[in-house]
């Protein structure tokens, strides 16, 4: 199959699943569930650009929680790579890809309304604050994709659980240096999630939405979930509040 045609089948599993076209889409990923991708990364990022159309909004976390710590405090917004799979790495080098400014949880992002949602996710002092895109996607009816890659790597849930601040979720303030797009360094303070003994279930959130808020469906060979980013924060801020570990397991 050629690299064209692929993107065209992609485009078409991805209108099927329920993707808007002139939407905002925020991406999870897995590029090993998607088989043999002519073209690799790049085709998948076409076909998701190809579903949303010109007036769309493509975003890809691009978290850097892995080497960016205690030890090396410095998050450079150019060149610390992310530390969650080949097409976010990928997404995050393409020319015209714009970054969130957050040392661990930023997002990647090109499009109509790309800029409004990164701009100042710089602002918070936690991971998935109210300014991070994670947190203003339900703001613009946007939709999360989990391609290939399940229900559990959902770093939405996290802002989430920032509402409630259930006992498991952070570590102390930690300070950074920021290295910004134009070169200039900043220095900023950022509390660190924990979840220490403890194991994320977000996969239950199939128990929590119904109906359209969360669709199953193939996008090539990957078996894929889209959900409605307004009703997931609705529902899971409801039960977080009536149940604060319903989304973790001991461990």
């Amino acid at each position: 199959m050629t690299e064209n045609a692929y993107i065209q089948e992609m485009k078409s599993d991805l209108e099927s699943l329920g993707v808007r076209s002139g939407g905002v889409l925020l991406v999870h990923s897995s590029l090993k569930s998607l088989g043999q991708v002519p073209g690799g990364a790049e085709t998948v990022i076409q076909g998701l650009l190809e579903a949303l159309g010109s007036e769309g909004t493509l975003l890809i976390p691009a978290l850097s929680y892995a080497t960016v710590n205690a030890d090396n405090p410095v998050f450079d917004v150019r060149n610390t790579p992310c530390c969650i799979g080949w097409i976010p790495e990928y997404f995050r080098t393409r020319n015209g890809t714009l970054r969130s400014v957050n040392p661990t949880h930023s997002v990647c992002g090109t499009g109509h309304k790309v800029i409004s949602l990164l701009e100042n996710h710089y602002l918070d002092h936690t991971p998935v604050g109210p300014h991070s895109p994670f947190h203003l996607l339900k703001d613009y009816q946007g939709q999360i994709l989990m391609l290939g890659c399940g229900l559990c790597p959902n770093t939405s849930m996290h802002g989430i659980e920032e509402l409630v601040e259930p006992s498991y979720l952070f570590r102390q303030m930690q300070h950074y240096q920021i290295i910004h797009e134009d070169g200039k360094e900043t220095q900023m303070e950022c509390r660190r999630h924990n979840f220490a003994g403890w194991k994320q279930r977000y996969d239950r959130v199939a128990e929590v939405l119904s109906g359209d808020e969360i669709l199953r469906g193939k996008v090539r060979q990957a078996d894929s979930y889209l959900i409605e980013a307004t009703s997931l924060w609705e529902k899971v801020h409801q039960k977080l509040l009536a149940s604060p570990f319903f989304f973790v397991d001991p461990q």
